[in-house]
């Protein structure tokens, strides 16, 4: 038996493994910033290859298992700074969670799949890959940064498949299109479902295309972004960046804008305990002749802990309205299960001090402008996020549901200036907004900023990570609710009922089947 098994293993040849971690791996250059959006529908495919000529379904678990922690350091390499060495535990337990979608590619692409079994791949399998997306996008998990259909922010026809059904859509139909092309490729009987399922792709988009509603725009709100750019770090740094923040916002005034937003940590000083800085802003707030939405990165001086918060500052100082950050970064913010993780304290830059989460959204009033102006009637109302927040897209949901006009990220990328991060990051203002039809607003300390409309559409320019400016978007605002807002994520209800039907399905099948008979001994004989 030990020489049986140790001739299988020797019959897989080394270079499978190294293969699964780079096929696992090429994804990644679909998202920003290289943004080779047109990569993902093909990208899968040599994994996927790879796993349908697995030998077994051990081997087929094993390179799922290698290729899923291939795409997370891949697609979150820019962590190394923080994480170091333990981004590589992360991602091999991250990778665990591809394995059930492994074991779906090799039991239904193999071989010589027959049409009915190449149809079924084509469902099942985008289900398959669904699934992982959603179990790790769980906050303990990191969030669901990388999802695949966050490839196609800048594509207009994927935002529109987003407003009907977010983010989860877009990556079911960029999994089935990487399906079709493995069948297309691999298995040369299975062409007509292949193509049947390219062509059911591109007849959904075109649908939704035609027929989904396109948000109703009712007015405009001039919105200044102003991102300070690189302060170097030291005892006074949040001080000298509280200063830049200060000389870039003055020159607005004269220039008739209804919002102010500054990025993440743009205050370092809870402003009960620093009156002078509440002064300050509200002398910036009357000069400029509109609210300021800053972020306060603080020991709160009415209760323990540090808080993340989005605060509203008019011209009578803080107007009570204040949003404490609710999701925060593992280990960026806190470090989960302190007293068995905490040494990541000392390999990385992981938070000392686990900084406490909010426990609701909120929805902020805009006041209308006194002098008339402007292009929004009435008041407006905004819904604040705080960093990754912007990743989870139940959260935008629920403040536009709650009423939010105008989706605003406050962020901070600092720590990843050079990388592929604050363009990541960036880039899902866009999906946000196509999704619950209204423009969304991604305000950073040091780059990317940028304003997206409510169809997901890139209004005016982007301030880069070289930019220490303030700059004015003419914003549009819409009124309406898109499909996905309405109905959520109903793709993922639907994924997990295809697997659910197949797994039932497959285990009554292994019901009926017949045991094998027992092998009886050989009969004895005079001879023997």
């Amino acid at each position: 038996m030990v020489t049986r098994v140790t001739m299988r293993n020797e019959g897989v040849p080394r270079w499978r493994a190294p293969a699964a971690i780079a096929a696992g791996a090429l994804p990644a250059l679909a998202f920003p910033a290289p943004a080779l959006w047109w990569f993902a529908y093909v990208a899968l495919a040599p994994w996927m290859l790879l796993l349908r000529s697995a030998p077994t379904g051990r081997r087929a678990a094993l390179e799922g298992w290698l290729g899923g922690a291939g795409f997370i350091v891949a697609v979150h390499h820019w962590l190394w700074p923080s994480l170091h060495v333990f981004l590589v535990p992360v991602a091999a337990l991250l990778g665990l969670l591809w394995i059930p979608w492994a074991l779906l590619v090799r039991e239904l692409l193999g071989g010589v799949p027959s049409a009915g079994r190449a149809l079924s791949a084509l469902v099942l399998v985008p289900a398959g890959w669904l699934l992982s997306e959603l179990v790790r996008s769980w906050q303990g998990l990191g969030g669901p940064w990388g999802l695949l259909g966050a490839s196609q922010w800048q594509v207009p026809p994927a935002l529109r498949l987003a407003s009907v059904g977010g983010v989860w859509l877009v990556s079911l139909l960029v999994v089935a299109v990487n399906c079709a092309v493995v069948l297309l490729v691999a298995v040369p009987g299975a062409r007509i479902p292949a193509v049947a399922g390219m062509s059911g792709c591109a007849v959904l988009t075109a649908v939704v295309w035609v027929w989904a509603a396109v948000p109703a725009e009712y007015g405009r709100l001039r919105v200044a972004v102003v991102q300070p750019g690189p302060v170097a770090d030291g005892p006074d740094g949040a001080e000298r960046r509280f200063a830049v923040g200060e000389r870039l916002t003055r020159p607005l005034a004269g220039q008739r804008v209804d919002l102010v937003v500054w990025g993440e940590s743009s205050v370092g000083e809870d402003l009960t305990a620093r009156p002078d800085l509440a002064r300050r802003l509200a002398s910036l707030s009357a000069e400029v002749g509109a609210p300021l939405l800053v972020n306060v990165d603080a020991r709160r001086a009415d209760r323990p802990g540090i808080y993340k918060s989005a605060v509203l500052v008019g011209p009578g100082g803080p107007t009570g309205d204040r949003y404490d950050k609710m999701r925060l970064v593992p280990f960026g913010e806190y470090v989960p299960a302190r007293a068995l993780l905490g040494w990541a304290t000392s390999v990385g830059k992981a938070a000392g001090e686990d900084r406490v989460p909010g426990t609701a959204p909120v929805v902020m009033d805009l006041p209308a402008r006194a002098d008339g102006a402007g292009g929004a009637p009435g008041a407006v109302r905004i819904g604040p996020l705080v960093c990754f927040e912007s990743a989870f897209p139940d959260m935008s949901r629920r403040l536009t549901r709650d009423g939010a006009a105008l989706l605003i990220a406050q962020s901070a990328t600092s720590s990843f200036q050079e990388s592929w991060a604050p363009a990541q990051h960036a880039s899902l203002a866009a999906l946000r907004a196509a999704e619950n039809g209204r423009p969304m607003v991604h305000a950073t300390l040091t780059g990317i900023s940028v304003v997206h409309g409510p169809s997901g559409e890139r209004i005016g320019a982007a301030l880069p990570t070289s930019a220490s400016a303030a700059a004015v978007y003419e914003v549009p605002l819409a009124r309406g609710t898109t499909l996905y807002g309405r109905f959520g994520d109903w793709p993922v209800g639907a994924a997990l009922a295809a697997l659910a039907a197949y797994c039932a399905v497959a285990g009554v099948r292994s019901l009926r089947r017949p045991a094998p008979e027992p092998t009886s001994p050989p009969a004895r004989t005079a001879g023997g």
